[in-house]
């Protein structure tokens, strides 16, 4: 278990209990297929499933001050010391660093991406700057992705700052002009190469936090690799019992994924996570 009780906190923008929409319908990807593979495709733009969504129905949340976790809530604490820690890890690594904030809901919220529902998992949505998590997704990733320990969280909360970083940077608008121009197979392979970026920003934030604040125990970096590998697209189309189907990837296979999390954390050099070149 990482020792992270005595690390910063930024503070949270807390959208709990405030209500969310309820997903009901969906154009060609009906409410339940959402369901089942939105937790597992965390680090994708919203839009891209918000778009197929039919209907949403009950109130939806908006924006909340940013403040402290309410006291005693160990899991507000624990996500809002990783996501400070990943923050301040990329300030000092980028000039001008503006950090992104983080959004704790439940069942939905509005985001600046369109309507943000907890069954797409942990996002980013590069409109407004934010990392959006569901709580329950630490459930989901421990009882249903055999992904067990807080860091395997961690790693999630890490890539998803790593979208950020793609995006302050100008590299997703980038790649996503590209893949306009791309047939789908194309398009997907340069979300791959995004997505693999953002695993290996993950462990190169692993491993500067590491250096600062010695907070990473024995056995804390398999967890990061196990939920890796656990979201895989190889590893997830094969546990829905699928057709394995490489051109539909769009975040890599496990082995992928993890060997960028090592690469990262190896070198803790963010130029070492150059995958669109590699």
């Amino acid at each position: 278990m990482v020792d992270w009780e005595g690390g910063r906190r930024s503070g949270v923008e807390d959208r709990r209990g405030l209500g969310g929409g309820a997903l009901i319908g969906g154009g060609s990807i009906g409410a339940i297929v959402l369901a089942l593979i939105g937790y597992f495709v965390f680090g994708i733009d919203p839009q891209t499933l918000l778009s197929q969504t039919a209907q949403v129905t009950g109130q939806a949340s908006g924006p909340a001050a940013v403040g402290a976790c309410p006291e005693g809530d160990k899991a507000c604490e624990f996500t809002d010391v990783m996501h400070t820690s990943a923050n301040e890890v990329w300030a000092s690594a980028i000039r001008g660093y503006e950090p992104s904030t983080l959004v704790l809901y439940t069942q939905g919220t509005q985001t600046g991406c369109g309507m943000g529902q907890s069954a797409m998992g942990p996002f980013y949505c590069p409109a407004d700057r934010k990392v959006y998590l569901d709580l329950d997704f630490a459930r989901t990733l421990e009882q249903q992705l055999g992904a067990s320990g807080d860091f395997a969280l961690a790693y999630v909360i890490g890539h998803e700052v790593g979208h950020h970083v793609q995006n302050i940077t100008g590299l997703s608008g980038e790649v996503q002009q590209r893949q306009q121009r791309l047939s789908e197979r194309g398009s997907n392979a340069l979300s791959v190469k995004l997505e693999l970026q953002a695993d290996c920003y993950a462990g190169v934030w692993a491993k500067r936090s590491d250096a600062q604040a010695h907070w990473l125990e024995a056995g804390d970096l398999e967890e990061a690799l196990n939920a890796a590998s656990a979201v895989g697209d190889d590893t997830l189309q094969r546990r829905s019992g699928g057709e394995v189907v490489p051109d539909s990837f769009t975040h890599g296979t496990s082995q992928e994924r993890v060997y960028w999390f090592k690469t990262g954390y190896a070198s803790g050099d963010p130029k070492a996570c150059d995958t669109f070149k590699a």
